[in-house]
Parts: structure tokens; C-alpha cells; sequence
């Protein structure tokens, strides 16, 4: 007798539905996030137990726990599961019965269960991308700030391109700013400081993921993928064997195109809203830098830049890179690269 177990998440607590194969609600409540109080909920369940929980930033700690504990967990997916159960009433109790027969129904989205170093190294891309992004957006201030000034600032400022290079950092600390602008300006630099020694700290940690990830390894010989973003699609992927082939990778990227259909008439349109976002603007970044340095890419590119349009044509070499790494990881070589030619 197998026993399946709903579980509506949340950060601090949890509601728990536990029913057997016949769709009998054996136990219901809602329990701490602690694992004393999951395991107490849990006493009396003798039978084997399958979980089920909604993807989710915290889900993790509880697929941890419960697995610990023999219990048999699945991660689902929290847009398609929606679609599956739509609701007008929406409660935490009514939520976990329902997930608990979507299981007990074999009707569960699944999504692919991350191990903990993978996640680990999620982690430390994700800090740095905030990073990288914060301090895109205290440059923006600065320009922003400076763009209010008087035309004296904007003389001495002069055609200085490279602001926050060596030096255009010490022009924007030697400009002559009224007092209150000026210490605006001093605590954005500050901060700006404080956040190039954070990347940098970020990019260490990187570098070593870099160096212990075989496939990341791999994907660095592709154009376009240097350190972080060869951990980023490793990491994304994770196993290359759960993809049947290159289309499911370039599906779980989102880098096809969607589809209408109607009697025998078909329109491509925009690609697809879903997908694994990390791993589309990994694929997208890298083409610009691979079509300047292989001419084999820059082809593939132009081809379809002339049949299409250009955006079209970046697409198309995004899913191009992909199904390179698709082939390289499937059979553990390096990619060759065929340098650009003047």
C-alpha cells in the first residue's frame, strides 16, 4: 500500500494531506516548518509515503527534510499545476488534498529535482548577477546625476567615455559639485567600490566552480562562453542525459518559437514564455561574442540574418550554441573552433 502527501509550503509553515490509494483523506494539518514537528505529523504513517510540493525558493528545505525521512518526494510545477487544478475557492487545506490526488493520479507537472551542489552553485551565480546588477543601476544614478549639472561639470567632464575606468573614476572624484550634490556623488562611488570588490570576490568564487565542473570545462572551449557563463549552463543543464536530444534543450531554454495552429495553416510567432530564463540569456549573450570569433557561427548567423531578420537570426544561433553543447556533453569533447578570418 503506497500512502501520497500534499504539501501547500509556505516560508514557516506547511498544510499536510496524507490519503491512500482509494482517495480517502487518512490525516490532515498544519504543521511548523521544523522537523520535529514533521516527523510527529508523520507518526503513524507506516505505509509507504510519496510527497508532492510546489516549486518554490524554500521548497528545498522541506524535499530535504522529508527525504531524510524516507519519504519519497516530487517537485512540482506551480504554473502547470494551476492550469491542471484551477480553483474559485483557494484555501491551504483545500490546496494539499489536491495535490495529494493530483499524485495519487499520476497527474503531477514534475520538475527536475536539483542536487544540493548544484544548488550551491546556483547560489553563487545568482549573488553575483544581483551584484553585477546593482551596480549597473548606481552607474545609472551617477549619469542620472551628473546629467543635472551645470555646464562647467559637463566641460570637465569633457568626452570621457570609460566613467568608471581608472581614469574617469578619479575625473568624477576631482569635479566641482555643490555641497549636497557632491556628497551624493561621494556615496555612490563608495558604493560602486564596495560593489566591484564584491564581483570580484563573486568572480573567484566562480572561477573556482569553474575549475571542479567537468562540463563547464567543456563548455568553455564553445565561442561566447567564458567562466560564468560555462557554470551558468552547466549548472542550469546539470545532466545532459535527461534531454533526449538537442530540441528538448533548446525547449527548456525557451528558445523556439511559438506556434499557432489552425485547420492546415501554421504561424511561428515570438518564442515561448516558459523555459528556464538562466539558460535562454546565456544562450542569447553568448552569440554577438561567437560570431566575432568563429567563422563557421558568424555564417550560421548571416544566413539567416538575410533569409529572417536579425533577431530571428540570433535566435536561431542561440539554439545553434545549444545544440553544440548538447553534442559535446553527449560525447565528452571539446568544441573545435574555426577563427574568423579577415
Amino acid at each position: 500500500m503506497v500512502n501520497y502527501m500534499g504539501i501547500d509550503h509556505h516560508k514557516q509553515y506547511s498544510h499536510l494531506t496524507v490519503m491512500d490509494e482509494e482517495g480517502r483523506v487518512l490525516k490532515q494539518g498544519r504543521v511548523l516548518n521544523y522537523r520535529a514537528e514533521v516527523e510527529e505529523f508523520l507518526r503513524g504513517t507506516e505505509e509507504e509515503l510519496k510527497a508532492v510540493i510546489e516549486a518554490g525558493r524554500s521548497s528545498y528545505n522541506m524535499v530535504d527534510m522529508l527525504e531524510e525521512l524516507g519519504v519519497d518526494v516530487t517537485i512540482a510545477h506551480p504554473k502547470h499545476i494551476k492550469l491542471i487544478a484551477q480553483a474559485k475557492i483557494k484555501t491551504d487545506k483545500r490546496d494539499s488534498r489536491v495535490l495529494a490526488d493530483l499524485l495519487r493520479s499520476n497527474m503531477v507537472p514534475e520538475v527536475h529535482k536539483r542536487s544540493e551542489e548544484t544548488r550551491k552553485a546556483q547560489r553563487v551565480l545568482r549573488q553575483r548577477v544581483f551584484f553585477v546588477g546593482t551596480m549597473t543601476r548606481v552607474k545609472n544614478r551617477v549619469r542620472a546625476l551628473l546629467a543635472q549639472q551645470s555646464e562647467e561639470v559637463q566641460k570637465a567632464l569633457g568626452l570621457e567615455r570609460e566613467l568608471f575606468g581608472r581614469k574617469g573614476l578619479a575625473t568624477l572624484r576631482g569635479l566641482d559639485l555643490p555641497a549636497a550634490d557632491r556628497a551624493l556623488l561621494e556615496g555612490l562611488l563608495a558604493l560602486h567600490e564596495r560593489l566591484a570588490e564584491l564581483v570580484k570576490a563573486s568572480d573567484k568564487l566562480v572561477a573556482d566552480l569553474q575549475k571542479q565542473m567537468k562540463d563547464a570545462q567543456l563548455i568553455i572551449t564553445v565561442p561566447g562562453f567564458g567562466p560564468f557563463f560555462s557554470v551558468l549552463v552547466a549548472t542550469e543543464i546539470e545532466d545532459i542525459n535527461r534531454f533526449e536530444g538537442p530540441e528538448k534543450l533548446h525547449s527548456y531554454a525557451g528558445v523556439i518559437p511559438s506556434t499557432h495552429s489552425s485547420g492546415e495553416r501554421s504561424y511561428h510567432g515570438k518564442i515561448i514564455k516558459d523555459g528556464n530564463r538562466w539558460l535562454r540569456w546565456a544562450a542569447i549573450e553568448a552569440v554577438w561574442p561567437a560570431i566575432k570569433s568563429d567563422n563557421d557561427l558568424r555564417a550560421f548567423y548571416y544566413k539567416h540574418a538575410v533569409k529572417k531578420n536579425a533577431n530571428a537570426a540570433k535566435v536561431a544561433t542561440a539554439r545553434r550554441l545549444l545544440t553544440i553543447i548538447y553534442k559535446m556533453l553527449k560525447e565528452r569533447r571539446a568544441y573545435v573552433s574555426y577563427p574568423r578570418t579577415h
